[in-house]
């Protein structure tokens, strides 16, 4: 496929996804939606990648989906593109990768949901979250209602779905969307220097921890200790458990593989 709205860089383990359609603030239409499917297969797939950074250029992250292109879908249209953002998202959220959201700007619509697929968020001061939709007379339909609710809870949820409202990265941050605030100029740095601390860890280990942590989000507490369980079990199994417990009685930096 030929990449057109994406700029990708790869560097010691880190690759870096920038939306790049800053004219239409990055939203998202079949095309953008198309290519990140795209690329995200092809890094799903390469071992020498383990963290990836998603970032957008210009003034937003993703300032929501394409409304002229949206304005004119039909209703089973709608559930489609509904259905492809949504498949995205989970791919996104689900890959054996960890997927750190470094959000520039604008988050809105379906730039916040795309944002909460991914596994943590840094924002910069000037980042904006929301979730618009009522205002256009739809509901958000990349999984928004299920994703914030997770995230900040059922009352805070409704408050910013029902309302509107966009919010500011320290309030983003104060109801726990986001990880961390910086500057502009220190966003970059900051999510690269978060990538370098995962990739420093057992490869094998953080991608048992995001599973095991999907999983459990989403059953009940019992069945989430037993599935645990059985991921810890399956550590041991590894090069890396061996690696990393010898490294610490030896007093040594692990080298894993």
């Amino acid at each position: 496929m030929e990449i057109k709205n994406l700029v990708i860089e790869k560097n010691k383990g880190i690759c870096t996804v920038k939306l790049n359609s800053p004219q239409t603030l990055n939203s998202l239409n079949a095309d953008m939606l198309n290519e990140l499917g795209y690329a995200f297969d092809q890094i799903g797939n390469d071992d020498e990648v383990s963290v990836v950074i998603l970032t957008g250029e210009g003034k937003a992250f993703v300032a929501g989906a394409d409304i002229a292109y949206m304005s004119k879908l039909s209703p089973a249209e709608a559930k489609k593109f509904s259905e492809d953002g949504s498949r995205l998202f989970r791919k996104i959220e689900t890959m054996n990768k960890v997927v750190i959201a470094a959000v520039n700007g604008f988050a809105l619509g379906g730039g916040c949901e795309l944002a909460m697929a991914c596994d943590m968020r840094i924002a910069s001061e000037k980042a904006k979250f929301g979730q618009p939709e009522v205002g256009l007379g739809i509901i958000p339909g990349f999984s928004g209602t299920q994703r914030l609710a997770r995230l900040v809870g059922l009352g805070r949820a409704k408050e910013l779905i029902f309302t509107g409202l966009h919010i500011n990265a320290d309030e983003a941050y104060r109801i726990g969307i986001v990880n961390k605030v910086t500057s502009v100029d220190d966003l970059m740095e900051e999510a690269s220097k978060i990538a370098d601390k995962i990739i420093s860890n057992s490869k094998i280990a953080v991608m048992y921890s995001k599973e095991t942590i999907n999983r459990g989000i989403e059953t009940d507490i019992d069945t989430g200790i037993s599935y645990e369980s059985n991921m810890f079990g399956l550590c041991f199994a590894s090069e890396d458990q061996k690696e990393g417990m010898t490294a610490f009685l030896e007093k040594r930096k692990p080298e894993f593989k």
